[in-house]
């Protein structure tokens, strides 16, 4: 019986843990009625090498936040480890997150593979932020890694 109640707490806490998880990310994350990237394929970006639109009928959500797949193939080789698709700096643009420590729309077309992650960046208005970006990349990371936690703790 001890063992029974043991058990039932330590699942209970843990679905709690991750209930707070999920709404901390999706209220840090850049979402768009939960769906991440504007509903752009986050596998694409490292099997295509570009961005590709999504589909609503394809799409898996992980820790809270929803992704859309251009195709079933993408859909389950994001299901076998999602983790290495996560967005960096929560779909944010990672100069801005580097540069200012701010939360700063994208455009899901200006993107970066850096250190295995995602990294999304601003361009509009003749402001190509990843050109910025490519201009001092180590030290933008550095201080985009440090103030991205200032937002997840």
């Amino acid at each position: 019986m001890k063992r029974q109640i043991l058990i039932l707490f330590v699942a209970l806490l843990s679905a709690t843990t991750f209930s707070q998880s999920a709404a901390k990310r999706t209220s840090e994350f850049n979402l768009e009625k939960k769906v991440a990237i504007q509903g752009y394929d986050p596998v694409a970006y490292f099997t295509q090498k570009k961005a590709v639109k999504g589909k609503s009928t394809l799409a898996s959500s992980y820790e809270g936040v929803t992704y859309y797949f251009s195709s079933q193939a993408n859909k389950e080789i994001f299901a076998k480890n999602p983790a290495n698709y996560e967005l960096q700096y929560g779909g944010w643009c990672s100069y801005a997150m580097g540069a200012t420590g701010e939360k700063v729309e994208i455009d899901p077309e200006t993107f970066k593979i850096v250190d295995g992650k995602l990294n999304l960046y601003y361009n509009a208005y003749f402001n190509n932020t990843l050109k910025s970006w490519n201009k001092d990349e180590v030290n933008l990371k550095k201080k985009a890694d440090a103030n991205w936690k200032k937002f997840i703790n």
